[in-house]
């Protein structure tokens, strides 16, 4: 026996799946600062303009108009940070979320029980998909659209019957 075809119990296992999943967000921190020195100057202009008028109360009523729509784009940048991280080996399937306030909670299911189940709407699309085992049902990739989501629901069902056909062994790349 050569030692390239010894078993190592320290070696981990390869990884068939890995995929990590954060909301979308179309306006970046730059956009965001050039949105709101806009809608600043904008606001700040037609206060001017009411106030010249003599309708000095308008100006305040403007200047918190950008209060909150700042506030509300802080809160959705915030809620940005969350995340979710699924990998599938050929011994464990792994859901690892983390909220935006930064609590985390982890999943680990047998890949062999694992059924990837689908909410789908004739018009819309996949709307939800569900890790279904043992009578738990984990609902994932929430963050996604239709599309996104069949994408996701393919590569996901192949790494899952990767993994039902268990670790493959191949000599040659042994050897190497």
């Amino acid at each position: 026996m050569t030692s390239g075809n010894d078993f190592d119990p320290e070696r981990e296992p390869p990884e068939l799946f890995s995929a990590l999943l954060t909301p979308h967000r179309s306006l970046n921190s730059t956009g965001f600062l050039v949105l709101m020195g806009f809608l600043s100057t904008v606001s700040f202009a037609a206060g001017l303009a009411f106030l010249l008028m003599g309708a000095w109360p308008v100006l305040g009523f403007f200047g918190l108009d950008v209060l909150a729509i700042y506030w509300a784009f802080r809160i959705n940048f915030r809620h940005a940070r969350a995340t979710e991280e699924i990998s599938v080996t050929p011994y464990e399937l792994r859901v690892r979320r983390v909220s935006h306030r930064g609590h985390v909670a982890e999943y680990v299911l047998n890949p062999l029980w694992v059924q990837l189940d689908q909410k789908s709407h004739a018009e819309f699309g996949i709307e939800k998909l569900y890790l279904v085992s043992k009578g738990r049902r984990i609902s994932i990739a929430s963050f996604l659209g239709p599309d996104e989501k069949a994408s996701f629901a393919k590569a996901l069902t192949a790494a899952l019957q990767a993994a039902r056909r268990g670790p493959t062994y191949n000599p040659v790349s042994q050897c190497l």
